[in-house]
């Protein structure tokens, strides 16, 4: 592996750990993969630690001059407020999916926006995820609702690492190989 590797800002390792975390709460829910554990149950994780956590640390970062992570928080965090204080409230299939939808476009724009490889990854994953939980909003199917969480379980895990990793010095960056055939590197 390449050793990329970058201690990151405080508030950048809080925010990855915070989105991480919630995350894969929020995924795990939508998988059935855990007996009795449904989305439901990752509304306290979404309000305070995806929601009012992550929005602060976006403050936070955004007093540090760091734009890219404080505008990715604070509407992340936003997000994950919304959703968690709507989460009882009864909506229309078609006005869940739109709500998802509007966000999955707020990941389009974070993916888009650059960052590392695991950052991109993460709201790409993120992207994804979103979207196929809209479509199945819209179209009323399960299968689709749990294959986009299992998408939102793998940025969990990617923005996970990228926190973890960062603290602990370990690789962020895949390795990269040679233009072309037969060339080597030289030093």
């Amino acid at each position: 592996m390449d050793n990329d590797v970058s201690a990151g800002s405080t508030t950048t390792v809080v925010g990855r750990l915070a989105l991480g975390i919630t995350l894969l709460a929020f995924g795990l829910g939508y998988t059935d993969l855990i007996d009795g554990v449904t989305a439901a149950d990752a509304v306290s994780i979404a309000h305070y630690v995806g929601g009012v956590a992550l929005f602060v640390v976006g403050l936070f970062a955004l007093r540090d001059r760091d734009t890219a992570d404080g505008t990715a928080y604070t509407v992340l965090g936003a997000f994950w407020f919304t959703w968690a204080v709507s989460a009882g409230n009864q909506v229309s299939d078609n006005a869940a999916g739109l709500f998802l939808l509007l966000f999955a476009l707020v990941a389009l724009s974070l993916t888009a926006a650059g960052g590392d490889q695991l950052t991109r990854g993460t709201y790409g994953l993120f992207l994804v995820g979103l979207v196929l939980m809209a479509v199945a909003r819209f179209a009323d199917s399960d299968s689709l609702t749990q294959v986009g969480g299992w998408f939102a379980v793998a940025a969990g895990a990617a923005a996970w690492y990228a926190a973890t990793a960062a603290m602990a010095h370990w690789p962020t960056a895949l390795p990269r190989r040679a233009a072309g055939r037969g060339v080597t590197a030289t030093g």
